[in-house]
């Protein structure tokens, strides 16, 4: 394109007219010739200024033709591969695949800011550095640590792979990459072999002949400890369970009697993960009885949720939070979808909290019967 259209182009204020200058520019910084001369500073300034301004305004489709085009360009202004890196996942995984410019700080940001999909990119970047390994190996996301356990041109060290196969313990889709790791040793292989399944086994033991008699004795004499070690554990937990239980009841009826037992101390229960605490605190601030609040959690009904905490003086608007996060803590209780969380809207009519908190108390006890 001649300098003269690039003018033109310029000058236009229509939006096809600016994305298509966005992509010639692209072109031209692109061009032989072009070399060490992009990479100064003034021109980085220049460049960083134009890009930033056009992708504004510029539609999906053309964002990512250009994400295609900078993916390799070492010339690409930091700011906008940043921008770029951040974006829809279509547009952004060329760039956090191959972008030059992306150095190990932009991509552990990356790892903390962007979405999943994002740091499954991150984690399959070729050799990729052992800051970064290091920091998906601190953030544990299953999805994110399979994925680097794939990545066989990352820098592993001897104990992150360690890490890696304890991992898998856990998370069984670490164990099929990790089979198949060039770093895997002989030693991590028998830890593996514990754990893994029957065609896994069978694979480490090929690749690292190892003596099966002797691991599948190992792995019988564990089945039967952890059987054995599990009913020692339910028992365990279960008298945890029940002290915990009394204790979340006596602080609730210490902050009550005290009069410092709100509304809001029933969404900051939530917010801590503490499910227990949040029924516990409902029952006394409703006055209700602990079996039906917690009937009503574990039930398919979440509009007499609704109607305990219109009771206790939740507003209709933080209603909808509240239900999200029990649900989230409680296995997706109380049940009923989308349209169980419409009509728990209804509980909120204008009525008074006496009204709400009576209906809350007929409407349960079939529940908790």
């Amino acid at each position: 394109m001649s300098s003269g259209s690039l003018l033109d182009l310029a000058k236009s204020r229509q939006p096809a007219d600016r994305e298509r200058l966005l992509l010639a520019i692209a072109d031209l910084c692109d061009s032989p010739g072009g070399g060490e001369a992009m990479k100064t500073p003034a021109i980085q300034a220049l460049l960083s200024s134009i890009f930033m301004s056009l992708v504004v305004e510029a539609e999906r489709d053309i964002r990512h033709r250009l994400s295609q085009k900078l993916a390799s360009a070492d010339w690409a202004p930091n700011a906008l591969v940043n921008v770029l890196a951040l974006d829809d996942i279509e547009i952004a995984r060329p760039i956090i695949a191959r972008s030059p410019v992306l150095q190990d700080a932009d991509l552990i940001r990356l790892l903390v800011e962007a979405t999943i999909e994002h740091q499954i990119e991150v984690a399959r970047r070729p050799h990729l550095s052992n800051q970064v390994v290091s920091a998906i190996l601190d953030e544990g996301e299953p999805a994110v640590l399979t994925a680097l356990a794939g990545n066989k041109t990352a820098e592993l060290s001897p104990d992150d792979m360690a890490e890696l196969v304890e991992a898998s313990r856990q998370i069984a889709a670490l164990r099929t990459p990790l089979v198949e790791h060039p770093k895997l040793t002989g030693q991590l292989a028998k830890r593996l072999y514990l754990w893994a399944g029957l065609a896994l086994r069978q694979g480490l033991a090929e690749r690292f002949r190892l003596d099966v008699t002797v691991l599948d004795e190992a792995l019988a004499a564990s089945v039967n400890e952890a059987h054995h070690g599990l009913s020692r554990e339910v028992a365990l937990r279960t008298s945890r369970d029940g002290e915990h239980e009394a204790m979340e009841r006596r602080l609730i009826e210490k902050l009550h009697s005290a009069g410092q037992l709100r509304a809001g101390y029933l969404i900051r229960a939530l917010r801590e993960g503490r499910l227990g605490l949040f029924a516990s605190a409902l029952s006394v601030l409703g006055g209700f009885e602990p079996a039906q609040v917690q009937a009503t959690l574990d039930s398919d009904r979440p509009e007499l949720l609704a109607l305990a905490c219109a009771a206790v003086g939740i507003d209709r608007s933080v209603f909808p939070d509240i239900l999200e996060m029990a649900r989230k803590l409680n296995d997706g209780r109380p049940g009923g979808g989308a349209a169980g969380a419409r009509k728990a809207s209804v509980a909120f009519a204008p009525v008074s909290p006496e009204v709400a908190g009576a209906a809350f108390r007929q409407a349960a006890k079939s529940l908790a019967a």
